[in-house]
């Protein structure tokens, strides 16, 4: 019996988390000892130009002694994030059918001309400014 087999027959309690195009796997298992530790699995899942696909696996083996440290400190920086990013999803903006939601209480003018004025602030932002004196 080859390693991943016996790591297999020792999996105690299981639950799965389904997230877009990738799947998170939370497994408790058993060490020879007896003991329990967990396994975060991260796969997801990559399609080749021919229509197949592949799944690329990223595994955290998680042990008893550590669990206290690691719960308070992903508690603490999943309360960072949303507490300075909020509960919006940016990357959600990057798919073809994002709909931005806009303010109701915003006139029409008003998105035209911030669209302008920052579209401006943009263009100027990416020119150097040189003094032809120097030449």
């Amino acid at each position: 019996m080859n390693n991943n087999e016996m790591m297999e027959k020792e999996e105690i309690y299981s639950k799965v988390l389904r997230a877009g195009r990738r799947t998170y796997f939370f497994d408790v298992r058993a060490t020879k000892a007896g003991d329990y530790y967990l396994t975060i699995t991260e796969s997801k899942k990559f399609t080749n130009d021919d229509g197949s696909f592949h799944y690329k696996k990223h595994k955290i083996y998680l042990y008893k002694e550590d669990f206290n440290e690691f719960n308070s400190i992903l508690q603490e920086m999943t309360d960072y994030v949303i507490a300075e990013k909020g509960d919006e999803v940016i990357s959600d903006r990057h798919q073809k059918d994002y709909k931005k939601e806009y303010d109701s209480s915003k006139t029409n003018q008003d998105t035209v001309t911030e669209e302008t004025t920052n579209a401006s602030e943009t263009a100027e932002s990416r020119f150097t400014d040189i003094d032809f004196d120097d030449i």
